[in-house]
């Protein structure tokens, strides 16, 4: 996990480092950058009609292109981002969806219940037509939904009773704004009672009535009252214009923060004075100041910072941000790294898909279950403190150049999804580049596997557990149900199957301890091969004195078919050294306080070399599993245990689908902590 999180944080890092090499690739080709300034009058009367239709501005009675570009200037500073996303949007003509109503409760639902939002609505009376035609009607919707406005359509044929209840005998158009300013409050609904059926006519009508819910100050007596009074909200921003309403945008902004942010128009077209202005700061108009507990911020003055509903959502949402957009955040954030796992898993394609649909399922559900008691830790009302905190951090820390950077590059990257895309795919090819080559040393039979092969293996890892004895029911200690490592534990709960499946993984065995048997002292060659003669004949007459019960234990976990290692396996190359073996399996682990299951005799022998021993190891020369003596120079291994056998040999046992200990039948994969004896108590005296 922490691995995802480093590379998603690379790839952010990576995003930022492009976008500013985008600045400079657009500056060195233009000579300019998107927060320059465009002066208005270079500007022709298709570019400054286009901004007006962006920010929210009637100019069907402005025909002179001096009118529109005063309108223009009134209505604050144009740059050069905001001429450039203005300009794309006309020229993308995307079509906008419109709702069509079912009935009453469809409409409730949506319409009367929403308490954030203004919608549009087009009732269509019983045997009549429409009141505004198809043709202006899409042209009515694609321009209200650029200032996040709904619209839909109510057929009264659906619901007649509905609609005689309501009153709409006639066809008309229903506007539905928040009636107070407080959050999730009540909803009133607007009839249309205009004589003109024109887009511009109707647009008005929708600007005025969005624009009568936004306090309004026209003289400086009235300012200095509202710039020192202190009420509920803690952030508020102001618009100093000379405009005889304010923008759309700023009137369908007041609608979606309510409760949040409290908008206020200061209309300063007859004022006189202005020394009022200067005190609180404000130089010029338009201007819009956000006035929060920390102090003034100007909008307008960083990178990304437009006079336009998109920007400025963005920059009140990283100020005063919901419950809700946390989350959202957190599930793309979660997304994103769970993705990164089809490009860090290696091997075949379906591997790397089954892998990633059971990251997602994982990630999403621990994301959807850490957030629910993080939704009821704040409903407590005394945590009050601890929210004016949290969104006072929030203030200071979007209010920073570096936040304004980071807000221009999620605008720019989610205009251009394309672009987001194959810089994510291009992150994670890379990945998988380096982690292939990191891993074909290492194993490069997983990384050339392909996917007949895979899923070869996972049948035979499938059938594997189906016809072996289940882990779960060995007789095992009852303290350690359970080793230390977490993946074990999250790999059961993926299976609502009882745990009836044992799912054991044999990357263990790669962490095993291996080491070579070595003997202390030589002997000439002839000693040492009738010593290891008579150490071979020695050891075969002790295995028969062995007890029945654990040789049939030990028989039933193994396959008739199974035959051991062959001679070359079992044989070292290196000379043999007569380390002669006692094997007593019947001596257990933690009995007598022995560090040895075995004897060794010395007398005319070579001493095995314990130091090279891993310290928890029990001491023997004899490997179980072939009955064969160690020879000098043999590779070794160790099961947690501490018994020692062969590393052919074990690994074989292990690799059959017996993760036991052929000699105490501990898991192999489980540590066990090393026998200490008990301490004689104080009253006891020594025998």
């Amino acid at each position: 996990m922490w691995l995802k999180l480093c590379f998603l944080l690379l790839y952010f890092l990576l995003l930022f480092v492009l976008a500013r090499v985008f600045e400079a690739v657009v500056w060195y080709e233009t000579g300019f950058f998107a927060t320059q300034l465009v002066d208005p009058v270079a500007l022709s009367f298709r570019k400054l009609r286009t901004i007006l239709e962006c920010r929210g501005l009637g100019h069907s009675g402005l025909p002179e292109k001096k009118d529109v570009r005063e309108l223009v200037e009134k209505s604050g500073d144009l740059m050069e981002g905001e001429l450039y996303s203005a300009l794309k949007e006309e020229e993308a003509s995307e079509s906008v969806s419109s709702t069509n109503f079912s009935g009453e409760m469809h409409f409730y639902e949506l319409v009367e219940d929403t308490k954030d939002g203004i919608w549009l609505v087009q009732v269509i009376a019983n045997d009549r037509s429409p009141l505004v035609g198809k043709v202006h009607w899409e042209k009515m919707v694609k321009k209200v939904s650029r200032f996040g406005i709904r619209t839909g359509t109510f057929n009264c044929s659906s619901d007649p009773r509905y609609c005689r209840r309501r009153g709409w005998l006639k066809s008309t158009l229903i506007m539905s704004v928040p009636q107070t300013s407080t959050s999730k409050g009540k909803v009133m609904l607007k009839e249309y009672s205009g004589r003109k059926i024109e887009v511009e006519h109707i647009f008005k009508w929708i600007t005025a009535h969005a624009a009568s819910r936004i306090k309004t100050i026209y003289n400086s007596e009235h300012l200095r009252e509202e710039w020192n009074k202190s009420d509920q909200y803690r952030v508020k921003i102001y618009l100093f214009a000379n405009l005889d309403q304010p923008p759309a945008f700023f009137s369908a902004l007041s609608v979606k923060f309510t409760g949040r942010v409290e908008f206020i128009f200061v209309n300063v077209e007859n004022w006189d004075n202005k020394s009022y202005m200067a005190e609180i700061g404000v130089y010029k108009t338009p201007s819009y100041i956000l006035r929060t507990p920390e102090g003034i911020y100007r909008y307008g003055n960083n990178t990304g910072e437009f006079i336009s509903l998109r920007a400025m959502d963005s920059f009140l949402r990283s100020l005063q941000p919901e419950v809700n957009d946390l989350f959202v955040l957190s599930l793309v954030l979660v997304n994103l790294m769970a993705w990164m796992d089809l490009f860090i898993t290696q091997g075949a394609t379906i591997k790397r898909f089954v892998v990633l649909i059971s990251t997602l399922g994982t990630y999403n559900s621990l994301l959807i279950i850490s957030w629910l008691p993080v939704l009821g830790f704040l409903q407590l009302p005394y945590l009050d403190s601890f929210y004016e905190y949290s969104l006072k951090l929030f203030r200071y820390s979007n209010t920073t150049t570096l936040a304004s950077w980071v807000r221009a590059d999620w605008m720019f990257y989610s205009s251009h999804p394309a672009l987001f895309l194959s810089t994510y795919l291009g992150h994670g090819l890379l990945i998988d580049y380096f982690e292939k080559k990191r891993r074909r040393h290492n194993n490069a039979d997983e990384v050339n596997a392909n996917n007949l092969e895979w899923l070869s293996s996972l049948w035979d890892w499938y059938t594997s557990y189906l016809f072996h004895p289940i882990a779960s029911f060995q007789h095992f200690p009852f303290d350690s149900d359970w080793d230390e490592d977490p993946d074990l534990f999250l790999e059961r709960l993926a299976f609502p199957d009882l745990w009836l499946h044992p799912l054991i993984p044999t990357d263990y065995i790669k962490n095993l301890p291996i080491w070579r048997f070595k003997c202390l002292g030589g002997h000439p060659d002839e000693e040492l091969l009738e010593a290891s003669q008579d150490s071979e004949s020695d050891s075969e007459s002790e295995t028969r004195e062995v007890s029945s019960s654990e040789r049939e234990g030990s028989e039933d976990d193994e396959p008739n078919t199974f035959h051991g290692p062959s001679a070359g396996e079992r044989r070292c190359r290196a000379q043999p050294c007569s380390c002669a073996s006692q094997y007593c399996p019947s001596e257990p682990y933690e009995g007598k306080a022995a560090r040895s299951y075995g004897s060794y005799s010395t007398t005319g022998d070579a001493e095995p070399d314990w130091a090279a021993w891993p310290p928890e190891m029990l001491h023997c020369t004899e490997c179980v599993v072939c009955l064969e003596n160690f020879q000098h120079g043999c590779l070794l291994m160790g099961l947690p245990c501490g018994h020692v056998f062969h590393q052919n040999c074990i690994v074989m046992w292990l690799a059959g689908g017996r993760h036991c200990c052929p000699v105490c039948r501990w898991a192999s994969y489980k540590k066990k902590q090393p026998y200490t004896p008990p301490q004689p108590l104080a009253h006891d005296s020594p025998s």
